[in-house]
């Protein structure tokens, strides 16, 4: 017995040791944490996946093939909130025995599966939309950048109110700027659709809904390390069923699911007769192979004649669902309208191109709540349903910095490459264009110059206009885009100069540095 609370309370050590720094991470709108705490969030499955690093994947299926599914009690900060959210769930809730009591089902390999097909199926030509909907860590990034930092962020408002009063200035209020309507939707959905599938059924999201608990559920098959039973101590009495938040323990059967098993080690913890273990015990040890109850080829089972056939109708239902949506956004915000040009989102500098920013970008949203000056903004349909929820440069009332390169440093997919300060400098994301009849210089013929002095490469310069008046031009070759001077463009509603996104972004001369003359004094000049 002495060694069952050494198992689970190691996991929960482990699992706020790596869930604490990140959720901080996320929240932290003082910029207190240092960039290479995204150092953890690499070790996401579908990250490391679009992001191409193979040695993080293959770390993670030899940890899935040797111990069962750690990962997703221990690395995944979205299976952790679910526990916390399972543990804010039981308080207050009368509760038998001292814990919350679940009940075996069965596998729905269907729909698990047949989402697990379907979602790889898009990635592979190009549509990660449904990977970036049901990945885990992109759906906790969103909930934590969306929900949870600006509650922080008005609990600190109130306690600078307060202090205030007692004339302690030592905190400041700040103001949510990032957060889009789009963004705070997707994050309260997700949120709620964790929150009621945790009360009905515990972790039903992962073992149904989500991509990653499916892809390692199916090596955990064969792990070497499980929880196993000692039939000849097990007396039935169902409390590790109880216990399982997975829902993968048939007591009657005596098996274990560890398809669905995520390796929290309850279970061993509620029995009382040393009848559950984690052991040494792969598949060529064990007398036969306990199947899943959809798949088992025993006659007692219930027969799934049509399974297949419900596996395609399943995927196809899926594939038809998703084009819907898609097809639809689109008719409402149009992409491209032959009447009214509009023009593409500008992606962070360092993504490269428009279309491998969307095959590689799932919309964490941790470039967006670790950007210096707030530009970056999650996008709704304004530019298409493939765009959804994706950052873009708004230059909205700030601009890109010109030397920071945070977004490329702490991004985990690799869809903002990182990028050297002199890289930085010289990568084209847009190119200003600036409309005359809409400047104040000629609409009422008066000095302005705020595009020229904001900008960093003096790509936008003032010329002659009329009499003593000068009015912007812009050198495209030396513009890259950042924003400076349609942020602080005093035009509205539609301003004078906008930056116009680069589809493929291209590299710059940088501007050249203009000497300084050295003026040598021989008095004090009176």
């Amino acid at each position: 017995m002495k060694r069952v609370p050494l198992l689970k309370w190691s996991r929960v050590f482990f699992a706020i040791l790596f869930f604490l720094p990140v959720t901080l991470f996320f929240i932290d709108f003082r910029d207190m944490f240092p960039d290479r705490v995204s150092a953890l969030l690499e070790y996401q499955l579908v990250p490391a996946l679009l992001g191409g690093f193979a040695g993080i994947l293959l770390f993670q299926f030899v940890l899935a093939l040797l111990f069962g599914r750690i990962y997703c009690s221990v690395l995944c900060p979205a299976g952790i909130l679910q526990d916390v959210i399972n543990r804010l769930y039981c308080i207050g809730k009368k509760k038998k025995k001292g814990t919350r009591r679940f009940s075996y089902h069965s596998p729905m390999n269907v729909l698990r599966y047949g989402l697990l097909g379907v979602t790889i199926l898009f990635a592979l030509f190009g549509f990660t939309g449904l990977l970036m909907l049901l990945d885990p860590y992109s759906n906790f990034g969103r909930i934590a950048t969306n929900l949870f930092r600006p509650v922080t962020m008005w609990i600190n408002n109130l306690a600078a109110d307060f202090l205030m009063r007692v004339d302690n200035y030592s905190l400041y209020h700040v103001t949510v700027t990032t957060v889009t309507t789009a963004a705070l939707i997707a994050a309260l959905v997700a949120l709620i659709l964790f929150i009621v599938l945790v009360a009905w059924r515990g972790r039903l999201f992962c073992n149904t809904l989500c991509p990653v608990g499916s892809l390692l559920g199916l090596i955990s098959r064969y792990s070497l390390f499980r929880v196993s039973f000692d039939k000849n101590n097990c007396i039935q009495c169902g409390l590790c069923a109880q216990s399982c938040k997975a829902e993968a323990i048939d007591a009657k059967q005596m098996t274990v699911d560890t398809s669905r098993c995520v390796d929290c080690f309850n279970c061993i913890g509620s029995c009382s007769k040393n009848s559950l273990t984690y052991r040494f015990n792969p598949v060529w040890k064990r007398d036969r192979v306990v199947l899943p109850v959809e798949l088992s080829v025993d006659s007692s089972a219930t027969p799934h004649p049509n399974g297949r056939r419900s596996f395609l109708a399943t995927t196809v239902a899926i594939a038809g669902s998703v084009s819907s949506v898609s097809t639809l956004a689109n008719k409402i915000v149009p992409i491209e309208d032959p009447k009214i040009e509009k023009w593409p989102p500008v992606t962070p500098p360092g993504s490269l191109s428009l279309e491998r920013f969307k095959d590689k970008c799932t919309a964490c949203h941790l470039c967006v709540v670790q950007c210096p000056s707030h530009v970056l903004r999650p996008a709704g349909l304004e530019y298409g349903f493939d765009f959804l929820l994706r950052p873009h440069l708004a230059y909205i009332d700030s601009y890109c910095n010109y030397e920071c390169t945070v977004c490329s440093d702490v991004c985990p997919t690799g869809a903002i490459r990182p990028l050297t300060k002199e890289e930085k400098i010289t990568t084209q994301v847009g190119v200003a264009k600036f409309m005359i009849e809409r400047c104040i210089v000629h609409t009422e013929k008066t000095d302005c110059g705020a595009c020229s002095e904001h900008c960093p490469t003096q790509a936008v310069h003032m010329v002659p206009y009329e009499g003593t008046l000068t009015i912007p031009a812009v050198t495209e070759e030396l513009c890259i885009g950042c924003g400076g001077c349609e942020s602080i463009c005093p035009v509205r509603p539609v301003r004078a100069i906008i930056v116009k996104s680069n589809i493929e972004h291209i590299f710059v001369e940088p501007p050249k540095e203009e000497k300084v003359k050295e003026v040598q004094i021989d008095d004090f000049g009176f």
